[in-house]
């Protein structure tokens, strides 16, 4: 039996994603909190009493009613509404699932050049024979010795029966490597469209406050309206364009990597096929 592909868990991506949030989350909070006034200065007069001193100038009080935009993360997810919750999600489950597949789709771990390269050696040095091969796969169990371990249970068969195996184990390892690339391509595609309802029914929102306010000749109003209902679309932008990189990225490095074993399988069959064999024989 071939030792099975080892991955890390989705769930511990996703503990870490937390805890990266978090820690983002505290920072912000921090340098906030650095632009707050320090104590206020106290005097002593020539009679002994503590006097408060005033250094900050006098606050005139704005003429405008609007409220201000808060321009920091816990102010934009409060701004953008109810729909900036699964938005924020799916970013958690986007940052677990791309470590996840950052880790399991290295090459070292796919295709270890020093297993490979001793394995092809002892083949052609006629250092191998069937068990010694599926003996050594199985010890590896890297995705690569997955298909080597399928081609080498046909040891001494025609070539044609050894690349079909070959490819049997081909498309079980392909997928493997393209596990969770939907969950990441179902964030790029979702994000967006939360974005956009989000806006909408912001936008239905603002017009009904303007409608049930007495607000002809106010467009601040409407504006603060439209920003508000802005950030749903500008959150759902911002998870799905990642999204869709990390989604092209990894599906060209899982190609590569098909490419690769192929290659290598097909040295496999140029070894251990009966027409080889009997040529050397």
């Amino acid at each position: 039996m071939i030792a099975r592909e080892t991955s890390i868990r989705p769930w511990a991506g996703c503990l870490l994603a937390a805890v990266l949030l978090i820690g983002w989350w505290n920072l912000c909070a921090a340098t906030a909190a650095e632009g707050e006034p320090a104590e206020t200065p106290v005097a002593v007069g020539p009679d002994g009493d503590e006097k408060i001193v005033d250094t900050k100038p006098a606050k005139v009080k704005p003429v405008s009613d609007k409220t201000p935009i808060r321009t920091d993360m816990l102010g934009v997810l409060q701004g953008g509404g109810y729909l900036m919750i699964p938005i924020g999600i799916s970013s958690l489950i986007l940052l677990a699932f791309v470590l996840e597949r950052a880790i399991s789709l290295r090459r070292g771990r796919v295709i270890p050049r020093p297993f490979v390269r001793r394995f092809l050696k002892q083949l052609s040095d006629g250092e191998l024979d069937r068990d010694k091969a599926l003996e050594l796969c199985e010890a590896n169990g890297s995705p690569v010795a997955i298909v080597f371990a399928g081609a080498a249970r046909k040891w001494g068969r025609p070539a044609v029966e050894v690349e079909q195996a070959i490819i049997d184990s081909g498309e079980r390892v392909t997928n493997g490597l393209r596990r969770y690339l939907r969950v990441i391509n179902g964030v790029a595609t979702v994000t967006p469209l939360l974005g956009l309802l989000g806006t909408v029914v912001g936008m239905i929102r603002a017009f009904n406050n303007i409608a049930t306010a007495d607000a002809l000749g106010r467009p601040e109003r409407l504006a603060g309206g439209i920003s508000e209902a802005l950030l749903t679309t500008a959150g759902g932008l911002t998870v799905a364009i990642p999204a869709l990189i990390f989604y092209l990225f990894f599906v060209s490095r899982v190609d590569r990597l098909i490419i690769d074993i192929d290659a290598y399988g097909q040295e496999v069959v140029n070894v251990i096929a009966a027409e080889e064999l009997q040529e050397r024989s």
